[in-house]
């Protein structure tokens, strides 16, 4: 069961409380984000709860930034407001990084550990970012930053392909899928060719499983330690 218990409510002016909960989805081309925004969106409408979708930003073909934002509950547009996003779904380590910015400090970050070096470089025109450095100083800072080896998951579910549905599966133990698992399993079974329908269930709930454990470790390191 994935059923979020996270769809936030937010007030204006003294107007009715929305319920809404804002998803901004990033990585490269070929790492399936946009398929991920789908199997949430299609999943979470099907419950009969509002999810709208915004268009591909960037190049979508392999190597180029792919972003999507998805806005559940109570929302009319598709565009995440600036700083309002709740979760941070990154498909490859740099481009996570970069997107931190604009989801904004509340954001509870899901990272790929996955990382692509682009052209640029690999041809010493530019630098990777020091990924290990901003992971540890968000942490230091208190972050809900999680980092996910979603690559090795999925190989571990059956094919490198699933990486995206690993990921999928960490957003909903995190609570941010107003869906049932069932609804989840469906919509892998519509959207994924029979073949692959094993092997994406699976994934699903190997994502679910290690972000528990992710989130217990987290929970045993911010606990109290009582000294004598």
């Amino acid at each position: 069961m994935c059923r979020a218990s996270r769809l936030r409510a937010e007030s204006h002016k003294g107007e009715p409380a929305l319920k809404q909960t804002n998803i901004l989805l990033t990585g490269v081309g070929g790492q399936g984000v946009i398929t991920a925004g789908l199997l949430i969106g299609n999943a979470v409408t099907a419950t009969g709860t509002n999810a709208v979708m915004s268009e591909i930003h960037g190049m979508s073909q392999r190597g180029g930034v792919v972003t999507a934002e998805l806005r559940i509950g109570d929302v009319y547009g598709p565009i995440i407001p600036e700083g309002a996003t709740d979760l941070l779904i990154g498909f490859e380590a740099a481009e996570t990084i970069r997107a931190l910015r604009r989801a904004g400090e509340r954001a509870t970050v899901i990272m790929s550990s996955e990382r692509i070096i682009p052209p640029t470089v690999t041809l010493g025109e530019a630098r990777y970012p020091d990924v290990e450095g901003v992971v540890s100083k968000l942490r230091e800072r208190g972050a809900k930053l999680f980092v996910v080896d979603a690559p090795r998951l999925a190989r571990e579910a059956g094919s490198a392909l699933s990486s995206n549905v690993v990921l999928v599966g960490a957003a909903c133990s995190a609570g941010f899928v107003p869906a049932e698992r069932e609804a989840l399993e469906k919509a892998i079974r519509d959207l994924f060719p029979e073949r692959s329908w094993e092997t994406n269930i699976r994934a699903l709930q190997i994502g679910m499983e290690e972000f528990r454990r992710l989130a217990e470790v987290v929970t045993s390191q911010m606990a109290p330690r009582v000294g004598p």
